[in-house]
C-alpha cells in the first residue's frame, strides 16, 4: 500500500509539474500576443497625420507626427491650429490606445493638454483635454505624399496685387488693410488677408517691409508659414526671418534693416521648398513636414491659397507676383 501510496504522489506531482509548465507556455504566448499586438499597433501609428480638432464648433487644423526613437519607445511631433511645431516626449501605447501631453506654449492657463487615440480603419481619432479641463474630439488622416516634379514647366507670371485696390483678396475679419500709392498695407494688427485664388505648385515673388519689431509672414497653400520678422544681425532660427515657422532653419539671416524694401523669392512644388531672401538662397529643396501654426486647413493633397498673416503686426508689400506650374 506504501509504494502504491508514493506512485501516487509521485504520478499527481508529474501532474502539477506538467501543469505549471503548461500555464507558464499559455502565459508566455499570452504576453508575447500582447506584445506584439502592440508592437503592430506602435508600428501602424507611425507616420504623418493631417488633424482636425473640433473645437467650440470651430475645426482647428492640427498635425501630428509618430516616429520610433530605438526600439521601444515611440516619440513624436505635433502642431496645434496656433504655436509652432512641438516635441513629444514619448507616445505610449497599450493594446490598441496610445496618450501623448503636450505642454503649454502659447494656451491659455491650465494643464498641460492630454491626448488619447485609437487606430480606427484607416483614421486616427481620440480625445484632447485642453488646458482648461474640457474635453474636445479629433480625428486624423494620413498625410499624401506630395510629388515632386522635376525639370518642372512654368505658366506665365501674374499680379495678385493690381496696386490699387484689395482686387481678389479676402479680409478675414474687420479689415484693416489699405492701398496708398501702389503699396498694400497693414498699418496695424488686424485681419489676415487670404488671396480668392488656389495654387498647387508655384514660384512667388513678394517685396516687402517690415516696420521695426514687426511680425508678419506668407502662408504657401495657405498652410506654410514663411516667416517675415525684424531681424537683422540674430541667428537664423525657423521662427524668425526665412523660416518655415517651427520647422525649416535658413541656413543664413539674410534680412535687411527694417527700413528697406525687402525680397522672398520661393518655389513650392509638392513639398519641397527653395527660399532666397534678398538674393541670398538660405532654404534649398527642403521638404517641408506638415502644416504650421495658423494654417488655414489641413487638407495638404489640395491646392490654397496665399495667406498673409495680418494680426501680429504692420507690414507692406509693394509686389505679390506668382507663377504657377503647368501640366506638360
Amino acid at each position: 500500500m506504501l509504494g502504491i501510496f508514493y506512485i501516487y504522489r509521485f504520478e499527481k506531482f508529474n501532474n502539477m509539474k506538467m501543469g505549471l509548465k503548461l500555464f507558464g507556455a499559455t502565459l508566455g504566448l499570452l504576453l508575447s500576443a500582447i506584445t506584439v499586438g502592440n508592437a503592430q499597433e506602435a508600428k501602424s501609428l507611425e507616420g504623418k497625420w493631417d488633424m482636425v480638432i473640433e473645437k467650440d464648433g470651430k475645426q482647428l487644423p492640427s498635425w501630428l507626427e509618430i516616429r520610433h526613437s530605438g526600439t521601444n519607445t515611440l516619440v513624436g511631433s505635433f502642431v496645434y491650429a496656433f504655436g509652432s511645431a512641438r516635441p513629444i516626449a514619448e507616445v505610449k501605447v497599450k493594446n490598441d490606445i496610445f496618450n501623448f501631453t503636450i505642454p503649454k506654449q502659447w494656451e491659455p492657463e491650465g494643464t498641460d493638454m492630454v491626448f488619447t487615440g485609437r487606430l480606427q480603419g484607416e483614421e486616427l481619432k481620440g480625445t484632447m483635454i485642453y488646458t482648461d479641463g474640457q474635453p474636445y474630439s479629433w480625428s486624423a488622416v494620413r498625410a499624401p505624399k506630395l510629388e515632386y516634379v522635376e525639370k518642372a514647366k512654368w505658366g506665365k507670371p501674374k499680379d495678385l496685387f493690381n496696386g490699387k485696390d484689395l482686387s481678389g483678396w479676402t479680409a478675414m475679419g474687420e479689415n484693416q488693410w489699405i492701398v496708398e500709392n501702389g503699396v498694400l498695407r497693414s498699418p496695424k494688427s488686424g485681419a489676415n488677408l487670404v488671396s480668392n485664388e488656389k495654387f498647387k505648385d508655384f514660384k512667388l515673388h513678394v517685396e516687402f517691409k517690415v516696420p521695426p519689431g514687426s511680425n508678419s509672414g506668407v502662408y504657401l497653400r495657405g498652410r506654410y508659414e514663411v516667416q517675415i520678422t525684424d531681424d537683422k544681425g540674430s541667428d537664423p532660427s525657423n521662427v524668425l526671418f526665412g523660416g518655415i515657422y517651427g520647422f525649416l532653419t535658413p541656413n543664413e539671416m539674410a534680412a535687411n534693416d527694417a527700413s528697406e524694401w525687402q525680397t522672398y523669392d520661393i518655389t513650392l512644388i509638392g513639398r519641397r521648398v527653395t527660399i532666397v531672401a534678398n538674393g541670398k538662397t538660405i532654404i534649398n529643396d527642403q521638404n517641408i513636414p506638415g502644416i504650421t501654426g495658423g494654417a488655414l486647413d489641413s487638407n495638404e493633397g489640395e491646392p490654397g491659397p496665399f495667406l498673409i498673416q495680418g494680426d501680429h503686426g504692420p507690414i507692406m508689400f509693394r509686389k505679390f507676383e506668382v507663377t504657377p506650374r503647368v501640366e506638360k
